[in-house]
């Protein structure tokens, strides 16, 4: 099997001008401005920037259509709602403060700028991370459209990759290990609801060990310890936990293999015909 590693891009003609818009969120995030006010004077920029100047002033000008006044509007976290609001258990004082850059990594990605800018994409993302997570290490690597619930609850070791469209709920919170891997559309959960009540929600720290791989739209469910270097395999459901270096498949996961680089001396591995 042919070893593949990513290819080194050379920077595009705009790299001073991203550098320097990135510099700028970096200083103003650590001169401690007001978040919301950031979020909506950098979305506006992107997304009207014919209003940027005088933003207030267009929101209250009647002769503009409705739906122009009201997608100005919704650029200020404040004229917005998410998810995890509703949730009984949100800590107000800590999402307000993360929520401008929840709403800010999110807008982003739906921008002309965004979209699928992978690398200005993965910047802005890195340079967010560690103010929203409750902890989160060196060289993080988000793609587009990744959501979280809280946000706070996210303890995230270093080198770790989330790629496109994944959803981390880290509502109970979720712990996720140096060097793991998020693949595609996969979901982490760590809440549950009770089959008999909707409303009756046990919340449950989901952790995923150094160099865990969740591939492609494979879910993880709440309270689930998925093992160093083990692997969730493609559409996959992990509702419980997955041992070192095992691949687990199908629903509910299963082990089928142990990977060939797994200590011999594991004891995890005696149930488990290697490969």
């Amino acid at each position: 099997m042919a070893i593949l590693p990513l290819r080194k891009i050379a920077d595009r003609p705009n790299a001073p001008l991203a550098a320097a818009w990135l510099e700028r969120i970096d200083a103003s995030l650590d001169d401690a401005a007001d978040r919301n006010e950031l979020c909506r004077e950098l979305l506006c920029e992107i997304s009207y920037p014919e209003y940027a100047t005088d933003w207030e002033s267009a929101v209250e000008d009647r002769s503009l259509p409705l739906g122009t006044r009201l997608g100005l509007s919704a650029l200020d976290p404040r004229n917005v709602t998410l998810e995890p609001e509703y949730y009984a258990e949100c800590d107000d004082t800590r999402f307000q403060k993360v929520k401008p850059l929840l709403w800010l990594w999110y807008s982003f990605d739906r921008t002309a700028v965004g979209g699928q800018n992978v690398e200005l994409g993965v910047q802005l993302r890195r340079l967010l991370a560690p103010r929203i997570f409750k902890r989160c290490g060196e060289n993080f690597k988000a793609f587009q459209h990744v959501e979280f619930s809280f946000g706070y609850n996210m303890d995230v070791g270093d080198n770790v990759v989330v790629h496109r469209h994944v959803l981390l709920d880290d509502r109970g919170g979720i712990v996720i290990g140096d060097g793991a891997s998020i693949s595609d559309y996969a979901n982490v959960y760590s809440h549950t609801h009770s089959i008999v009540d909707q409303k009756d929600v046990t919340n449950a720290v989901t952790t995923l060990a150094p160099g865990t791989r969740i591939t492609y739209h494979a879910t993880v469910l709440a309270g689930v310890h998925v093992g160093e270097n083990a692997m969730v395999g493609a559409v996959a459901v992990a509702t419980k936990d997955v041992r070192p270096y095992h691949v687990n498949v199908g629903i509910p996961a299963k082990s089928v293999r142990v990977k060939p680089n797994a200590p011999e001396n594991t004891q995890h591995f005696t149930t488990v015909k290697r490969q």
